[in-house]
Parts: C-alpha cells; structure tokens; sequence
C-alpha cells in the first residue's frame, strides 16, 4: 500500500509537518529550494535555516527536485510562500494520478489577489484542500499538542487527508469552508501587525484586546464578501488562529509590528528575516481587495499606510481611536 506523502516547501511549518508525518510512518519527502537545506537534513538531520535545534526522523527524505519529491505520492501538501507558489507548482511536469493535493500556506497573492488554493487548482484542475489553524510550528516540533482544520469541497477527501495528518498530539477537525478558513489564515497575519504595533507603542491588553476583536470583524467582513460562511471565522482557523498570532511575542507577524513601532523601516526589517512574513505583502493584497469591494476595513487600511506609505504608528492608532462613534456590528 503506498503511503508516500510529500511536502512541498521547507520553511519551519513545512518541515514541521513533514516530521508530524514522519511520525505517523508515512513515507514522507521534503522538498526544499536551497540546497543547503537539503544537505544539513541529509547530513545533520536538522533544517538549520528555518528549523534550528530540532532533530529530524532518520526515515525522512529531502531533495530540491521537485519532480522526484512528488513522484508516486498519494498526498502533496504545499507550504510555500504565497508569491511565489506559482514559479513553484509551475516546475512539476506531472502529478501522480489519484494524488490528494491540499495547501497550508497562509496569504494572498498580490498580483492575482487570490488565495493559494484557487492559484493550485487553476494550475492543476484539482480539487484542492486547505489546513489552516494556530499553529506555531516551533512549539509543534517541539512535541507540544495543537489542533488545526482540513477544509475540502470534498467530504471525503477532507476525511481521508485527516486520518493521515492527525496525531495523538495534533488533532485535525473537518470541514466545507475552504474560502473562510484560508481567508483566516491569511487576514489574521495583517492584524497580528498591528497587535505588534500597539504591544511596541505599550498600549496595554485592553488595546490589544479591542484590536483582535474588532479584526476578527474585518476578517469576517471580507471573507463574508468573498463568499465564506460567518462563522468559519469564529473557529481554529479563524479567531483561533488570530488569538495566536496576535497575541504571541514568538509569532513573525507580531514581531514586525514591534519593529515597526521603534522606528524601523519594512526594507529593512525584510534583509532580516530568514522566512517571509506572509502579512507583509498580504496587507497590499488585503488593502487592494477592500477597495475593489468597498469593504470598509479600517485596521487592515491603517496598517497599509503605516508598511507601505510611511504613516506614524502612533498617528494610525489614533485615527482609528478617533473615528466618528458608530454602533458595533
């Protein structure tokens, strides 16, 4: 019977599901773009660039051929970096036939202003599943539990791709919404960057407190818009996930925004990191898409012009606190 999983995209969630996998006794192969990350798993049985001190199962694969990663498996899973998924997916000659494809990466592309599933299944004409939760993929490897969502169209897919990925240790939930668990994947990145901001300014937790709840709002407004379903939103993949994101100091997201408020400039906090953050360039896609639809997303517009258009964190904090008063909704 083939087990063989493959795992498209070596960042630190990428290699983080390839050893849950692993664990499970799945025949599971890394695919990874930098060769150096290949050979210090092959060698050290570590992913130092993206995954520092966590050992890797001796039974997992690594390679940059994309082709030989996905050969024979009967699920793929793509993690990688929203903008730059299309040159990827654009690399593999051929998928195995019956193969389960399904995305655990989290953003919006800024040129098509579509989410990473509709960018597969245009390229494949497959049915395309999404995992999406609040997931810290250091705390993950580290053997600590969590619990995510697997959304497919497809019953039964959703099932069958939940029944190889869970765990005693990582417990996976179904459902339908692909649109509304994608979008909360990639909208909480944005408001995590705010959270940082106002954790950077010292505005306290009732700040923070205000600022998850009133971009969940944002995110459901969007994601109503689009077509998913309100209450994904009040989920894993949805506040879940935002509580994490935005509230956690280990979180990159929340990171930028706290550079951000000590004055540092987004160039320079880019030539930082060694792994995209995938609310930088989604606070463009995110911003572009509400003023297509009109849809009135005060944080997310406020944290564009703070990344992108040189506006003062504090001046952007206190417009939103000096909006015309309104009834919550």
């Amino acid at each position: 019977m083939n087990n063989k999983v493959s795992v498209i995209g070596a960042g630190n969630w990428g290699t983080t599901l390839a050893q849950l996998l692993c664990e499970n006794r799945c025949q599971t192969t890394l695919w990874a773009y930098e060769k150096e990350v290949v050979s210090d798993i092959k060698n050290y049985r570590e992913n130092k660039l993206f995954l520092p001190g966590c050992e890797l199962p001796a039974s997992l694969e690594a390679t940059d051929d994309i082709n030989q990663a996905v050969s024979n498996s009967k699920l793929i899973i793509f993690v990688v970096p929203v903008q730059h998924l299309s040159a990827v997916i654009n690399k593999i000659n051929k998928l195995p036939p019956n193969c389960l494809l399904i995305s655990a990466a989290k953003g919006i592309e800024i040129k098509s202003l579509k989410r990473p599933s509709q960018i597969i299944h245009e390229h494949f004409k497959k049915e395309i599943a999404v995992l999406s939760g609040p997931n810290l993929a250091k705390e993950i490897a580290a053997g600590l539990p969590a619990a995510s969502v697997v959304a497919s169209k497809n019953k039964d897919n959703a099932a069958a791709i939940q029944k190889i990925i869970m765990s005693n240790r990582f417990r996976i939930y179904t459902q339908e919404d692909v649109c509304g668990v994608e979008l909360g994947g990639a909208l909480k990145n944005i408001i995590a960057i705010a959270a940082g901001i106002c954790d950077g300014l010292d505005l306290g937790e009732n700040a923070r407190a205000a600022l998850i709840v009133r971009g969940i709002t944002e995110i459901s407004r969007l994601g109503k818009a689009l077509g998913a379903e309100e209450k994904t939103f009040y989920g894993l993949s949805g506040i879940g996930d935002l509580i994490l994101t935005a509230g956690s100091p280990k979180s990159r997201n929340h990171k930028i925004g706290e550079a951000i408020s000590r004055g540092k400039k987004l160039d320079e906090i880019i030539r930082g990191m060694s792994e995209i953050a995938e609310g930088i360039p989604t606070t463009k896609a995110v911003y572009k898409l509400s003023q297509e639809l009109k849809i009135d997303m005060p944080i997310c517009s406020k944290t564009y012009q703070v990344l992108y258009k040189g506006l003062d964190p504090y001046t952007a904090i206190t417009d939103l606190l000096t909006r015309k008063a309104k009834q919550e909704n």
